[in-house]
């Protein structure tokens, strides 16, 4: 077993190793895999002993666990916490998550995404249009809006309910800072606004992905509503919460790089190298949990079957084995070795809708506004879930022509 004294993986729970885990990542990453507690006695009704987990924050130990779903398994353990509903693919083994990512491979691959460029295009230029301020919030008024307002539309529903919308996203994360009871209350109320949802759609349909889940079948039969529940919370999640902090965290890296910003406006073919980078240094998602379905030997160790693992994506692309130079953010870096959005059978399926999202957000920046600097107020890290990292405030003045 590996440990560290002056350190350790429960920092990586609290407010301060939430909003900078990066110190933290960097002292441990030398002893990967490394045990830890992941719940004490007791936190669970029913279950009195601890839950002990294998954390992995080596890039080589981060890319075996990902590329093997067979060890190590996305299915929901029985030990799991019954705070927050099964999610559909991410918490899914074949042959159920290859059946279910072919029905919604269409709506997410690039010819589906090309397809709806234009209307985010216009959507990321109202928000724009709506700025009244000089300086200004741009979580609030941008980062968060825009891909909840992409999601309700490919889902098909209304996107008024843009704050309940944001309310339970952040109640699904709150693994450390919301009572289990409130986060149960607030799953409850989303999966129920879904539910009538699909019960709308069961009875008249549209040319929306909500529809295409109620008419779809899986070796001849129908999806159960639970999944297409499922699979609407898996949306609303991993494509608001990583969306907005990949373009909360990229407008981040640029205050603090004025030339940088230059250079995008004068040379758009960095764009996407720059958002690359940003992925790499600053991921949205931070760790992803597996559990072990046979025993295996990870840098040494034998991490046994049954195990809960927890993989960090985050210090996976900080790591100086593979990325000289880790906690410098450069452009020179080759194209896509990062781990930002997994790889294998789990690579995320959102991931052409969030780099066109990252790049049609910062041509419409860069378009309009000469320069950017930090505003008065402070910018704020999230520190409620360690599951992703961004802002929770980000004041910035746009500067115009």
């Amino acid at each position: 077993m590996s440990t560290v004294s002056t350190c350790t993986l429960e920092h990586l729970a609290t407010p301060e190793g939430i909003a900078n885990p990066f110190p933290i990542f960097h002292q441990l990453r030398k002893h990967s895999p490394v045990q830890y507690l992941l719940d004490k006695p007791n936190t669970i009704a029913g279950r009195r002993d601890p839950i002990w987990a294998w954390a992995l924050l080596k890039f080589d130990d981060v890319y075996q666990a990902i590329r093997d779903h067979t060890t190590f398994s996305s299915g929901r353990p029985p030990s799991s916490e019954k705070a927050v509903p099964k999610l559909v693919l991410i918490q899914d083994d074949p042959p159920h998550h290859t059946h279910f990512r072919r029905i919604v491979h269409k709506t997410f691959n690039h010819q589906g995404i090309k397809s709806l460029e234009p209307w985010i295009t216009r959507g990321a230029h109202e928000l724009l249009d709506q700025i009244d301020s000089e300086e200004l919030d741009i979580i609030a008024a941008f980062a968060t809006p825009l891909p909840v307002t992409v999601i309700a539309h490919i889902l098909g529903i209304p996107s008024d309910q843009y704050h309940n919308f944001k309310r339970w996203s952040d109640a699904f994360l709150a693994f450390t800072s919301m009572p289990g009871a409130e986060r149960i209350r607030s799953n409850h109320e989303m999966m129920a606004y879904f539910g009538r949802m699909v019960a709308t759609r069961r009875k008249q349909g549209a040319a929306d992905l909500l529809t295409k889940l109620v008419e779809a079948e899986i070796e001849g039969e129908k999806l159960q509503d639970w999944e297409i529940l499922s699979f609407c919370v898996l949306l609303l999640i991993a494509g608001n919460e990583t969306t907005t902090h990949l373009i909360g965290n990229m407008l981040g890296v640029l205050l603090d790089r004025p030339d940088l910003w230059q250079q995008l406006r004068d040379k758009r073919d960095l764009i996407e190298p720059f958002i690359e980078e940003t992925l790499r240094y600053e991921s949205p998602i931070q760790r992803v949990p597996r559990h072990t379905t046979r025993a295996i030997e990870i840098s040494g160790v034998t991490i046994p079957e049954g195990a809960a693992v927890s993989i960090y994506y985050g210090a996976a692309n900080r790591d100086p084995a593979m990325f000289p130079e880790p906690d410098e953010f450069r452009l020179d870096r080759d194209p896509k070795p990062h781990l930002a959005l997994g790889s294998g059978i789990h690579h995320c399926l959102g991931a052409a809708l969030a780099r066109a999202e990252a790049r049609i957000m910062l041509n419409a920046f860069l378009d309009r506004f000469p320069a950017i600097r930090r505003g008065s107020a402070p910018a704020i890290r999230q520190q409620a879930s360690p599951v992703v990292f961004g802002y929770q405030q980000l004041p910035l003045v746009l500067k115009t022509m």
